[in-house]
């Protein structure tokens, strides 16, 4: 197949007339990992369900390797695979039957036990789906996701509720996913996933994309690092707070009767010298200090703001 496995054009969708979505465009390519993120809110679920076929744009187009989701949905389904956080599954059934059934509806599926092996599923396929943890349901819809062998994968908060263990098996399918040459599209609130596992970031917020690029062209700071984190092996004395205000320095309680200091911003060379110095000419000793680069953190909180939503 020549066209990209999902390509999203201006895309608008209204609900009763108040619109939800505003001109979302996004590519999808094969043998890469594309991540929606946004806040709560923002129009990611709005946007996967035009992507998918579940809603009908209002405007612009969404196409699945050149079809209409909508038009061609019988078509399009069968090209993908998609995990829900929640719902989706047939609650009063088991894991592997529910499984066995839908690989049923594909010419080749993947094994079954295979799969349920690898995402841990056999240890609890005992029991209905209703009665699992959330962290259990997500591997089922992973494993229901995948069972077609899909071209495209969406995947909604896919380490959602796992354990590390579990989360590191699904990060390690996401990057096979990437080696086998499928497009998967990840929505996630987690940044760390999103920075580890992506190859492009798409940020919406309030139905817009406001950012787009690769990780690492999203966190490309101006110079030196964006934080320098200071372990004191005391708290600053009183006539410190002024000139550590000055830096920006934020300020915590630390183990063992020591304080943390944080401070963030484009922190180069200069910057690190002048705090030094300050805390040299009051006696503080520092015990432990570390530099960090820009974050996705970083990067979505400037964008969309600290409040909650």
């Amino acid at each position: 197949m020549t066209t990209a496995p999902l390509e999203l054009s201006a895309l608008g969708f209204d609900y009763r007339s108040v619109p939800a979505l505003e001109s979302i465009s996004l590519i999808a390519q094969p043998g890469r990992v594309h991540a929606v993120l946004g806040p709560n809110g923002a129009g990611k679920s709005t946007t996967i369900a035009c992507a998918v076929g579940l809603l009908r744009p209002t405007r612009g187009t969404a196409r699945i390797f050149g079809r209409d989701p909508v038009a061609e949905h019988t078509a399009t389904a069968g090209l993908t695979g998609v995990m829900l956080q929640d719902g989706g599954l047939p609650m009063s059934a088991r894991p592997l039957a529910a499984l066995r059934h839908l690989s049923r509806m594909y010419a080749d599926p993947l094994d079954v036990d295979a799969i349920a092996e690898r995402l841990g599923i056999t240890a609890y396929a005992d029991r209905t789906i209703r009665r699992l943890s959330g962290g259990q349901r997500q591997r089922v819809g992973l494993a229901a996701a995948l069972i077609g062998r899909p071209r495209l994968v969406f995947l909604d908060e896919p380490t959602a509720g796992l354990d590390p263990q579990a989360s590191l098996v699904v990060r390690e399918v996401v990057g096979e996913l990437r080696a086998d040459g499928v497009a998967v599209v990840l929505t996630t609130h987690d940044m760390a996933d999103a920075q580890q596992l992506a190859d492009t970031v798409t940020i919406i917020d309030h139905g817009r994309v406001i950012a787009a690029g690769s990780p690492a062209e999203l966190t490309a700071a101006s110079d030196g690092a964006h934080s320098v984190r200071m372990r004191l092996a005391a708290p600053a004395p009183a006539g410190l707070a002024a000139a550590l205000a000055r830096f920006g320095a934020v300020r915590e309680h630390g183990a063992g009767g020591g304080e943390v200091l944080t401070v963030s911003g484009d922190f180069g060379p200069a910057e690190l010298a002048g705090l030094t110095a300050v805390l040299a000419e009051h006696g503080v000793r520092v015990t432990d200090l570390s530099l960090h680069g820009r974050t996705l953190a970083d990067v979505f909180l400037e964008l969309t703001g600290r409040s909650l939503r």
